[in-house]
């Protein structure tokens, strides 16, 4: 038996669709995630990809008039059985846009531990110090922790939503176009960031950038009007695509 064959997936995804509405979001979707493996999912807009891997976590239960059918496992079990508070511990989020709390820097990263009971203030100092080591910031910012993070450009701001994620110790990651709204350097840091958690990480990643998904991703998902039309080791996708419309979309056909 190869290595391969006895890892589990930390998410095992079977037969899934959403509706919001009447409107088909995610048709019939099933793909095993493997952990502590960056796996980017691209596409065009509105092909479903943010809607997939908010379903992830259970916060697209917080739109109106969502249903889904099929299951979700994450760690062989089934999320809908799971609270979703407890989920989304053990599943934190990096948004689009950097979204640090209008605290100090300090505080964003101590929000999280304290919800979850923590008070003794040198624990608190420790997960601080330790989150913002693993979000690469700590040397930035080590001597302005009491400074609002609003004061942060906007890279770092991203990075200190990286380390608030990372102060609750999740398993995964999910990234929903977390470099797009930041300029090139700043997207750089953040992608070597990324190479950098995957040891201790899974990380799900959405990307209209199609290089980089090719740079960072070990894996990558081709979403299509709602449904994954491939899903492959990134380097043989991008060299050699089974299915022509991934081929397209990677040429920039369309998009």
């Amino acid at each position: 038996m190869n290595k391969e064959e006895i890892i589990q997936p930390v998410y095992s995804v079977k037969n899934f669709n959403l509706w919001y509405g009447d409107t088909k979001a995610l048709k019939d979707i099933s793909i095993d995630i493997p952990e502590k493996e960056v796996v980017a999912i691209i596409g065009p807009s509105g092909c479903g990809k943010s809607t997939f891997i908010k379903s992830l976590n259970r916060m697209v239960e917080l739109v109106p008039l969502v249903k889904t059918e099929g299951s979700i496992h994450y760690n062989n079990q089934d999320i809908k059985k799971a609270k979703a508070e407890s989920l989304r511990t053990e599943v934190g989020m990096v948004f689009q846009k950097p979204n640090p709390f209008p605290k100090s820097i300090y505080e964003n990263i101590a929000y999280g531990p304290r919800i979850h009971g923590i008070k003794d203030k040198k624990t608190l100092d420790g997960v601080v110090e330790r989150s913002l080591k693993g979000a690469a910031l700590w040397e930035e910012v080590k001597d302005r922790l009491d400074e609002n993070a609003f004061g942060l450009s906007g890279g770092q701001q991203q990075r200190i939503c990286i380390a608030r994620a990372l102060a609750v110790e999740p398993d995964v990651i999910l990234m929903d176009e977390p470099t797009s709204a930041l300029d090139p350097l700043s997207t750089a840091k953040i992608e070597d960031l990324i190479h950098e958690l995957k040891k201790n990480y899974s990380i799900i990643i959405v990307t209209h950038n199609m290089q980089q998904a090719a740079r960072i991703s070990d894996k990558t998902a081709f979403f299509l009007n709602g449904e994954i039309i491939e899903f492959d080791a990134t380097e043989k996708m991008y060299s050699n695509p089974r299915d022509e419309r991934t081929d397209d979309y990677i040429s920039g056909k369309f998009g």
